[in-house]
């Protein structure tokens, strides 16, 4: 990426142009993996955090629509609006992850069936709240990276609940924040207009080296289609998260 430029000759190729101001990497399909290692990021907590927002022509056309929405050139781009309540637009996307420790142990950590997690006991991974509704907070899970050694892998992915737009209407961005370095943006950005869950990317401990990978598959079914194309080999059932 460009903020690389000057610190590290030839080290810029290797990422995206960003913006050099907020020192950031950006996973894209040309330059999907980074390694943790070398970005000097492998203690403290890592924090991965969803976010999402709605273009305006989004809400004000979805009465009687049919078919796929056009994207808009770039140029006469509507404007962007925060989804803040459920009365402006029916959003809600969730941030999940499933893990496989080195012990072999495997599950997930998502809202649904409140499933949150543990920070500081197996599986050193810890979802923080849920955002229905598109808050600039967004939703974050966070990696205890201090207990690495006892992760072997990791998928993030992110999925549609109940009743919400398809993907393509949303302005999805996942961001990863290490405890040390930049941060890493994955933005959700690839047309599928029936998908109802992404994997995101994936976080793969390779002989010690923390290894995050882009992956942005978008399927048309959920965390269980997601499991088999991933091989985890977990039992999935219908689960509901109360509404507030």
């Amino acid at each position: 990426m460009g903020f690389f430029d000057g610190v590290w000759p030839g080290r810029a190729a290797q990422f995206e142009s960003g913006n050099s101001a907020t020192s950031s990497i950006v996973l894209s399909k040309r330059n999907a993996t980074v390694s943790l290692n070398k970005q000097g990021a492998l203690s403290g907590n890592l924090r991965v955090n969803l976010s999402w927002r709605m273009r305006s022509a989004d809400i004000s056309g979805r009465s009687g629509e049919s078919g796929s929405l056009l994207r808009p050139f770039k140029l006469f781009k509507p404007d962007v609006v925060q989804a803040h309540t459920q009365g402006m637009v029916n959003v809600d996307l969730d941030l999940g992850c499933m893990y496989e420790l080195q012990d072999g142990t495997k599950g997930v950590v998502q809202p649904l069936g409140n499933l949150i997690g543990d920070l500081n006991a197996p599986p050193y991974i810890r979802l923080s709240g849920d955002d229905r509704f598109g808050a600039p907070s967004g939703e974050t899970v966070y990696v205890n990276l201090d207990q690495r050694d006892q992760i072997k892998r990791l998928l993030f992915f992110v999925y549609i609940y109940d009743q919400t737009p398809a993907f393509d209407r949303t302005h999805a961005k996942v961001t990863l924040y290490p405890g040390n370095g930049p941060r890493i943006e994955i933005e959700l950005d690839e047309r599928a207009p029936q998908a109802r869950s992404c994997a995101v990317f994936t976080v793969e401990n390779i002989k010690d080296e923390l290894i995050v990978r882009r992956e942005v598959k978008f399927v048309y079914g959920f965390q269980s289609e997601l499991d088999r194309m991933y091989g985890f080999g977990m039992q999935w059932g219908r689960g509901y998260k109360t509404r507030t």
